[in-house]
């Protein structure tokens, strides 16, 4: 076997056992929340028999319908504000030309490497005087904006074909007009991507949902915490809602991760 083949060999090996230490945390989840209640803390790989008892009583414990519902408003309705915002901003630094420009894109940009606690205060807040605390529109609105989602979609555009946008000018269409004529239809292999990657960052949020909600545990990250008590954890009926809460982003990604490979091998990053 030549040398070139066992550097194959090797690396295909590398990949599935990186491949199964990721996956084991989550299969490990699964199992243990189909396992029945007295089974929950055995060690053996494969639980038998199988139960869904631990659903049933997550599902008396809290209304997880509900909190799929919030968590599902939450997300969309966060990527949809970050996707929007990031297409009005991206176009204008890569199609227009004018004063300082760089300097407020560099700006732009350096605001991803601020910590997010570092900006937490401010807009807490800024929540509590406009009264958005302990509602899902408070965990919303800090999030409307993302560097990433500008940086992203600015590499797509700075090889968007001018003479399509020039062709389109000479047309008489308008600035906007052209965004959402011209612009948007090519561009939408990468939206796509870009919503699934903001749609399943703001999916697994915990942080700042559990800061804006104070007094209650309104979202499916949030309803983990019914389970934790000062008596003891109900390990089966949290990890069945822990499983409920990975299952659609998984699907999602599962299906649709060609799309997000795509969109990262086209904007140069790595």
């Amino acid at each position: 076997m030549t040398s070139e083949r066992l550097r194959g060999v090797g690396g295909h090996l590398l990949l599935a056992i990186t491949a199964v230490l990721c996956v084991f945390p989550i299969y490990w989840l699964f199992a243990t929340s189909l396992r029945r209640p007295e089974d929950v803390t055995d060690l053996t790989p494969i639980p038998w028999p199988i139960s869904v008892a631990n659903y049933g009583d997550a599902a008396g414990e809290v209304d997880i319908l509900r909190l799929i519902g919030n968590t599902f408003f939450v997300a969309a309705l966060s990527a949809t504000g970050q996707l929007l915002i990031a297409l009005l901003a991206s176009y204008a630094f890569a199609m227009y030309t004018f004063r300082f420009r760089n300097a407020l894109y560099l700006a732009f940009a350096g605001t991803w490497l601020v910590p997010f606690q570092v900006t937490m205060l401010p807009n807490y807040v800024l929540l509590a005087r406009l009264g958005l605390i302990d509602t899902l529109i408070g965990v919303v609105l800090p999030t409307l904006c993302s560097a990433l989602a500008v940086l992203l979609l600015r590499q797509h555009l700075a090889g968007f074909p001018k003479e399509l946008v020039a062709a389109a000018k000479i047309d008489g269409r308008s600035s906007w007009s052209i965004l959402w004529t011209v612009v948007v239809p090519n561009l939408r292999p990468a939206l796509a991507a870009l919503g699934i990657l903001l749609f399943i960052n703001a999916w697994n949020e915990y942080f700042w949902p559990a800061v804006v909600l104070r007094q209650s545990n309104d979202v499916l990250q949030l309803g983990l915490r019914s389970f934790m008590g000062t008596e003891g954890d109900q390990w089966g009926p949290m990890m069945a809602v822990a499983g409920l809460a990975c299952l659609p982003v998984l699907i999602m990604y599962l299906l649709l991760q060609r799309h997000i490979v795509d969109a990262f091998v086209r904007s140069g990053l790595k």
